[in-house]
């Protein structure tokens, strides 16, 4: 499948001009886990009872401001509300609050950064206050690569690769490659050029776009999961095509299911029908729009939309080592992916879902309330999404403690295996995954986990088990075994029985719904999986696979849903349903 981008550069570069904002309030706090409040002792109160008081109720004393009789304390973060209730019915204090930040705005000292109207628009300045980003936090850029020699980009680049050269070099053979990358992260506070959303960002370039601007989806697909093998968890695609693809959709859940994040441009066709990745299940859809906040006139939109970010005349990088203005929503995505890194870089606790969650309840609600077609949940606020991000950080450092009940190590298994047992956490177990032979193999259910492993999938003989389990934190514990895969005895030849019981055949269906298969089979299902127009959605190995599926993503009309079943032994069924979405 061929797959190319829609674009339309704009080769003149801005006029400068200086922009002073001023700074207020001291910031300094923000990056760590913890919160402050103010407090101001009654006019005949004891200090001594209000140290005491602090002391008692874990509350660390940072300053006194003597004239007003105010103490500024830090609290742990998730106590914070807990510890005000407790110091308000005192009775020591006449005032109770938080120690909250006044914007400042980060101006850095790029001069074309004036001149970068989408970076005012998500309210970056005031986002750089709180964090910059980190260089623990890469974005992986899947595009035409990037130019090594760029003087706001050379100092950015990590290895990456090339799929279309199988090779290291990651130079750009297009151009669309570099100006996607400046817009994320180019080198900022350098004095040079523009500046980037996360300024310490590492890029790590991988090519898929050729020179006559096209790539193949088994590249795209490539590349993702080549980023989130290497513990990328933004990465960002600012390609698209209008075929759905159960290879694409694969990659996006191999990375999603590693933690990583793909962010994709919607494209630039003014149409409603979905473009790939982004319209993929766990990919973040990117819409445009313009200095007036409204939807960029080239822009896709549609019921598969997540989120909108400014994408015209967007003041970049180019490959020949200078700066132009650009449209597309190639440009609205990596905006998105990088406010995305900074959130990552205050809080590299937040799972895909909870950084995803992040970014949409954090937006500027600027079209019609709630969610719409246009901007999804919302125009990005980097400023409201740093802010979310530094009030979720954790000070939890204990590991989850996670056991394997059954089997027991050693023993002898075939077909399905049931791995259970048991993962507790002083927060909370947010995943549990099954690794065979330090491979993943599934995501399981948590706290009292039962995961379903097909061992036919493996030779004879023994095998490494081991589970593991996260908490919120990012914290995590494993248990481990060894169990030996028996050798298949004799032949089958009876096929499974398969049905989707929910939902009905010919159901108008509107929303999220659970579509849920179950299967049969004289020996055991060795896998059941779950297709939407084709498109794999889901795959179990036990006897029933569930999958939620967002209907805006597919969009309004008639749909396919088709369950196939697997024994052991290769044997086949298929069923299919029609059903329609509103």
């Amino acid at each position: 499948m061929l797959l190319s981008i829609l674009r339309s550069p704009v080769r003149s570069v801005l006029a400068c001009a200086t922009l002073c904002l001023a700074f207020a309030g001291d910031v300094s706090a923000q990056s760590a886990p913890t919160a402050r409040i103010l407090l101001q002792k009654t006019k005949r109160g004891d200090s001594q009872k209000v140290l005491t008081a602090l002391s008692n109720a874990g509350a660390k004393v940072l300053r006194n401001i003597a004239p007003i009789d105010t103490y500024v304390v830090s609290v742990p973060q998730p106590a914070l509300k807990g510890i005000m209730r407790a110091l308000a019915n005192t009775g020591l204090f006449t005032v109770v609050e938080t120690d909250d930040v006044a914007k400042g705005g980060s101006v850095p000292n790029d001069p074309s950064f004036s001149s970068q109207w989408h970076l005012n628009a998500i309210n970056a300045p005031a986002a750089w206050d709180i964090t910059t980003g980190k260089a623990t936090v890469p974005i992986a850029m899947v595009d035409s690569g990037v130019n090594p020699s760029h003087p706001d980009l050379a100092s950015k680049l990590m290895p990456g690769w090339s799929f279309l050269l199988s090779n290291s070099n990651t130079a750009d053979v297009l151009g669309h490659g570099t100006a996607t990358a400046g817009v994320a992260a180019a080198a900022t506070n350098n004095g040079a050029g523009v500046a980037g959303v996360s300024w310490l960002s590492p890029i790590m370039p991988l090519v898929v776009l050729s020179a006559a601007d096209y790539a193949y989806y088994s590249d795209i697909a490539n590349a993702i999961i080549y980023a989130a093998d290497h513990n990328v968890r933004i990465i960002n695609v600012s390609i698209g095509g209008n075929t759905a693809s159960s290879t694409l959709q694969s990659a996006v859940n191999y990375a999603w299911n590693k933690g990583a994040v793909v962010f994709a441009s919607a494209m630039n066709a003014s149409t409603s029908s979905p473009y790939y990745p982004a319209a993929c299940d766990n990919a973040v859809a990117v819409s445009a729009t313009d200095p007036g906040d409204v939807l960029s006139s080239f822009s896709n939109f549609g019921s598969w939309i997540d989120l909108a970010a400014p994408g015209n005349n967007i003041l970049t990088t180019n490959n020949g080592g200078g700066y132009s203005t650009w449209y597309g929503t190639s440009f609205s995505s990596p905006i998105v992916a990088a406010t995305a890194a900074l959130a990552l870089s205050v809080n590299p606790g937040l799972t895909a879902n909870g950084l995803v969650q992040l970014l949409r309840q954090n937006s500027d609600d600027i079209g019609a309330p709630g969610f719409d077609q246009s901007f999804g949940w919302g125009r990005l606020n980097a400023y409201r999404v740093a802010l979310a991000a530094v009030s979720s950080v954790s000070v939890d450092s204990i590991s989850p403690t996670i056991s394997i009940v059954s089997p027991i190590g050693g023993a002898t298994v075939s077909g399905t295996v049931q791995i259970q047992g048991s993962a507790t956490d002083n927060i909370g177990v947010t995943r549990v995954e099954l690794w065979i032979d330090n491979q993943l193999d599934s995501v399981c259910s948590s706290v009292t986990y039962s995961c379903s492993w097909n061992s036919g999938s493996v030779s004879a003989g023994s095998h490494l088990i081991k589970v593991k389990a996260y908490d919120a934190a990012g914290n995590t514990g494993s248990a481990s075994e060894s169990l030996t895969v028996a050798a298949p005895a004799g032949s089958d030849t009876q096929k499974p029985s398969v049905q989707i019981v929910n939902p009905a055949a010919g159901s108008a269906l509107t929303g999220t719904i659970n579509i849920t298969a179950i299967a049969s089979d004289n020996v055991g299902i060795a896998q059941l999986s779950i297709y939407v127009d084709d498109v794999l959605k889901s795959s179990s190995t036990s006897s029933s696979a569930t999958y939620s599926w967002n209907t805006k993503k597919g969009g309004a009309g008639w749909h396919t849903i088709t369950a196939k079943a697997w024994d052991p032994a290769g044997n086949t069924s298929t069923t299919t349903i029609n059903v329609s979405a509103r």
